[in-house]
Order: structure tokens, then sequence, then C-alpha cells
């Protein structure tokens, strides 16, 4: 339309968009419970932490400098230094990558081959949904730290021993979640219009099973991430896991054992991160399923008058 056409702007247009962004905005996160907000913020704040620790660590985490060990925290050094002279601040973004990626990854394993192997049980069920479930109750029987240390001993310690160990028996509880969730969605009467419209097996647990388990799938592993990141830790206090001169959190409360009566803060620092880090992502997946249950709930209670659009609502106005 020609511009001298266009009808002109009320004063205050742009102001009052803005002001209807904002609204929307806010809306949309008061939609979140506040567990979820709360969570994701901590969370988001410590990823983007350690994504630019290369940029933004403030020393050589490996640096030794005898003459400045035990030193407070300062205005050179903000956390203080440990035994060795290194910056525990520097130590405890570098460490935090190692324990966070350890936990991610094998979190995201334990996801991808449970989920699939329990869908997969459940729908084709048999021999092979029967001796699946024996290696699952086999797997659980053994703590996931034994299993570790049997790893450990044979392979050795380092991050792929540390991903390969709780990757074994961390892919067990999602197998059975998605087994019997899998198991209520091939009762439905789609998947039954799935096969009688000749779909492959394979087509009905990508297509139709596994999207019906993302939710409660995804609750779990936000739940799961925390004990994943405080088994990394275990691991590695007991000197399993990175090995010197790296750092991780695990590792930095192993060495601050001998000095916590004349320093403290060098045990605090990494057990607080990781409270933290492991409380926010327990906050996240609550949060989520809190969330879910409200707007469920608020559907199932919504009246027909009140689920009308309002395009129906002026219809009818305009009728009478």
């Amino acid at each position: 339309m020609p511009a001298e056409l266009r009808p002109p702007m009320p004063a205050g247009g742009a102001a009052a968009h803005g002001a209807s962004v904002v609204r929307r905005f806010g809306r949309a996160l008061a939609a979140w419970h506040w567990w979820f907000t709360l969570g994701m913020s901590a969370f988001a704040v410590i990823a983007a932490l350690l994504i630019l620790t290369p940029w933004i660590v403030p020393h050589d985490p490996a640096a030794l400098d005898l003459r400045l060990r035990m030193a407070p925290p300062g205005s050179e050094h903000w956390l203080g230094t440990d035994h060795l002279g290194r910056d525990v601040l520097s130590r405890l973004l570098e460490g935090g990558r190692f324990s966070v990626s350890i936990a991610l990854m094998t979190l995201i394993l334990s996801i991808g081959i449970g989920t699939v192997l329990g869908a997969l049980s459940a729908r084709i069920g048999g021999l092979f949904d029967e001796a699946l479930m024996r290696i699952v109750d086999l797997l659980l029987s053994f703590p996931e730290v034994v299993v570790a240390l049997f790893l450990i001993a044979i392979l050795g310690p380092g991050y792929g021993t540390l991903v390969l160990a709780l990757t074994i028996t961390g892919w067990t509880p999602f197998a059975r979640v998605s087994r019997g969730l899998a198991l209520e969605v091939n009762a439905r009467d789609y998947i039954a219009a799935a096969e009688v419209l000749g779909c492959r097996r394979r087509f009905i647990v990508l297509r139709h099973v596994i999207p019906n388990l993302v939710r409660p799938i995804a609750a779990i592993s936000f739940l799961r991430f925390g004990h994943k990141l405080i088994t990394v830790g275990g691991l590695s206090f007991l000197g399993l896991g990175v090995q010197p001169p790296g750092s991780d959190w695990g590792a930095m409360l192993a060495d601050a054992r001998p000095y916590m009566e004349r320093m403290p803060l060098l045990a605090i620092a990494p057990g607080v991160t990781i409270f933290i880090t492991a409380l926010s992502v327990t906050m996240i997946g609550q949060g989520l399923e809190l969330s879910v249950d409200r707007r469920m709930a608020a559907r199932a209670g919504r009246s027909p008058a009140a689920g009308r659009s309002a395009t129906d609502a002026q219809a009818e106005g305009g009728e009478r």
C-alpha cells in the first residue's frame, strides 16, 4: 500500500507495541512454575561461565607458584590459592567443564540407548523383551560406583573410562521407564490403526511411540543429571577421574582435605558449586513436571463455555 494511503499510526503506537511484547513475555514466563524459572536461570549462568572459561579464566589453572601457596582471597586471586599456589577460581572453572561435560555426555548416551531399547522391547515383546528386562535387572543390582571401579581397574582412569562406566548402568532406568510407557502407548487406537495400514514396526516406534515418551523422559533426565554429577564427583574424589595437572570438582575436594582447618574455602568452593549445579538441574526437572501438571489440570477443569474462541463469541454477539 502506498505510504500516502496508509492510515496514520496512533500516537504512542510503538510504545504500545513494546509494552505488548513485554506483557506477552511476562505471561509466557508466568506459565512456568517458579522452580523451573529459578533453576533454569541458575543453570544458564553456570553453563555460560563454563562455556566462556577459556576466555574469562583469570590465571592458568595448572600454573604453580609456591610463593603464593595457601594465599587468602584477594584482588589478584578472588578465591585464594591452594597448597601448590594454583588459583582456586581458575581451577574451579576448568574443573567444572570436566565434571559437567562427563555428566552431560553419559546422560545423553543413557537417554538414547535406554529409550530406544525400552520402546523396542515393548513393541517386539517375546524373548527379546524378557532377555532385555533380565539384563536391566542384573545391571541395576550393581551400583554405578562398583561398575566404574571395575572398569577403571581394567582400562585405567580417564575421561573415556568414566563415560563408559556411567553409561553401562545409566541406561537401565530409562529402558525400564520407557518400556512401561511404551506398553501403555501400544494399547491406544492409533497404534492399531497404523498396524492395520501396514506400517512397519520401526516406523511405528519412531513416529508414534518415542514422541509420546519425550515429556516423562525429559523430566526424569533432569533429575538423573544431578545424580550423574555427584557420581562423577565421587569417583574423582577417589582419584579415578581427571589426572594431574588437570582438575575437576571432586579432585579439588580431595586435595582440600588436609587443609580444611587452615583454609576451609578450598573445600567449600567446589562443594557448594556441585550442590548448586545439581540443585538447579533438579529444580528444572521438578518445575517442568509441575508446570505440565498445572496446565493439564487447568485444561481439564475448563468449562465448554470458557474454551470457546473469541471468534465464536463475537459471532454469537452479532446474531443477538
